[in-house]
């Protein structure tokens, strides 16, 4: 399996300290070495670095780890291979345009049959099950939608729906964002928290690492964390249930 890990803030934050617990575990604490992705939005754009090499190995993943990229929504994936080679087109984050919205979804798991299902607009540029589901996605929601919704409810409850549909196939541990939201689906593994004020340290798990947030934040700032496993010893993660799924925006579970 691979691991993913999403970021949802009120204000441009930086990843840098989740990130360094992330990379570690593709290829050092853990099994993940085949490849890595990273997209950060910022305003309409978004900003994607990926390398089919190991993160704890990758040159790019360092200099990811020690920059600050400040963004509201971040999505980053290590992969374990298990459908598609080892390749750069078949690295998550994958990327996609909808209503003039940069579009990014990443994936763990394995869906069965998924590529029986048929594409109408988008179409995957690399070989795994994930991107196939990603482009069969962004279909239901162009065909539901052609143009932007006007109510959010309701496309939260057709990407909730679709997200049930492809569970039904396998394994469907999702991150999805449109650059507002992030939608987190759980199947197996997914975990949670949210740092407001007041702020307090914070120690990862794979690394002697620790950071006050008191210390980098301001009393306003919200910024919720959302990882396959949690990253700090610390902390109180929220652990989601399988099938649950949540919306985040702006640090905050939409309700």
């Amino acid at each position: 399996m691979c691991e993913l890990l999403g970021m949802s803030a009120n204000v441009p934050t930086d990843i840098c300290f989740s990130f360094r617990g992330l990379m570690k575990r593709g290829g050092q604490t853990g099994p993940h070495r085949d490849g890595w992705g990273i997209a950060f939005y910022e305003g309409k754009g978004c900003r994607s670095f990926h390398d089919p090499a190991p993160s704890c190995e990758s040159e790019i993943a360092r200099l990811v780890s020690q920059y600050s990229i400040k963004s509201c929504i971040v999505i980053s994936h290590i992969r374990r291979a298990n459908r598609g080679r080892v390749s750069l087109e078949n690295t998550h984050p994958f990327t996609r345009e909808l209503w003039g919205r940069m579009w990014t979804f990443a994936h763990n798991g394995q869906l069965k049959g998924i590529k029986d299902r048929v594409l109408t607009f988008y179409e995957p540029v690399g070989t795994t099950d994930s991107e196939h589901a990603f482009c069969w996605l962004l279909d239901q929601i162009r065909m539901q939608y052609p143009a932007p919704p006007k109510s959010e409810a309701g496309l939260r409850r057709l990407i909730r729906d679709l997200a049930a549909d492809l569970g039904g196939l396998g394994v469907f541990n999702m991150l999805l964002s449109d650059g507002r939201h992030l939608w987190a689906h759980c199947a197996t593994n997914l975990a949670w928290l949210t740092r407001k004020a007041p702020f307090g340290a914070a120690t990862l798990l794979d690394e002697d690492m620790s950071v006050d947030f008191s210390r980098e934040t301001t009393p306003n700032d919200i910024v919720t964390v959302v990882a396959t496993r949690p990253l700090t010893r610390d902390e109180a993660w929220t652990v989601m249930k399988p099938g649950e799924m949540i919306v985040f925006r702006d640090g905050m579970p939409v309700r």
